[in-house]
């Protein structure tokens, strides 16, 4: 999801970082000593502005330890990059890996931001000859891009959401070759309900992209949730005054619940 980063001590969360990774991932710091079960995803594992995110709700529910990798605004390039917490998820006796946008990873287009993967940072030939009139240095976030692209030729749009769609398997099939665990891949999918061409999480990503990973994990956990601003659970959340418009648009605790309880079953 692409939303500003601004005061975290508000948002019901600490940060931490794991042996040599640059990545912020939801804290506190865990000791990784015993078993434990691993999460990689993004904000909705993450769990911005709740107090009780779905990773350790669930450790709640199975009395085993999960740590939360997750990081805000974090893609699927974050963790295909990072090789140290990519050999902590591989030592977890299970791990839970979120299905995240496809709009969010370097490829021959552009490049976008090493860790939060959804800023835009530059685009390359392939995608200045396709779209000569556009000036690039105008964009900051990789939806907002795409969407722009998208009204300006639906028809040559096709070849880079083709293209994204390709690399984002493709390094999904990268990612998964690391953990030789069970990897259970949930798949949360939710409107944001805001007049955009992109309201629908995970971006551009479709069945039969989810079709072709089923051999390569556990099992496949679809599961349709709504913001908070849906299901009037605003209230339930930790905030500041300034961060309710994007709040409204994250995932409360009653679905973070419903999460957990979902995946509990896979290891009862």
């Amino acid at each position: 999801m692409s939303y500003e980063l601004n005061t975290l001590s508000t948002s019901g969360a600490t940060l931490c970082s794991y042996g040599d990774s640059k990545l912020l991932v939801r804290g506190p710091e865990r000791k990784l000593d015993q078993p434990f079960l691993a999460f990689l995803g993004s904000t909705e594992t993450f769990g911005r502005f709740v107090e009780t995110p779905f990773a350790a709700k669930v450790e709640q529910l199975t009395k085993l330890r999960c740590v939360n990798l997750a990081a805000i605004n974090g893609g699927l390039d974050s963790y295909h990059r990072d090789e140290g917490l990519c050999a902590i998820a591989a030592q977890a006796e299970g791990l839970v890996l979120q299905v995240m946008g496809a709009q969010n990873i370097s490829n021959e287009f552009y490049s976008v931001h090493p860790r939060r993967n959804d800023r835009f940072l530059r685009a390359h030939l392939r995608l200045t000859e396709l779209y000569p009139e556009v000036d690039f240095t105008e964009f900051h976030f990789n939806k907002h891009m795409l969407t722009l692209l998208e009204d300006r030729s639906a028809e040559r749009f096709e070849q880079v959401k083709t293209h994204l769609q390709q690399v984002w398997l493709q390094r999904m099939v990268e990612l998964l070759e690391r953990f030789a665990k069970p990897v259970l891949l949930l798949w949360l999918r939710y409107d944001l309900g805001i007049e955009t061409e992109y309201s629908q999480e995970p971006v551009l990503v479709e069945q039969h992209m989810i079709d072709a990973l089923e051999n390569a994990v556990e099992a496949v956990v679809p599961l349709d949730v709504q913001t908070a601003l849906d299901t009037g659970d605003i209230g339930s959340m930790i905030y500041g005054q300034l961060e309710l418009p994007t709040a409204r648009l994250m995932l409360g605790p009653a679905t973070h619940r419903k999460i957990a309880e979902e995946i509990a079953s896979y290891f009862a």
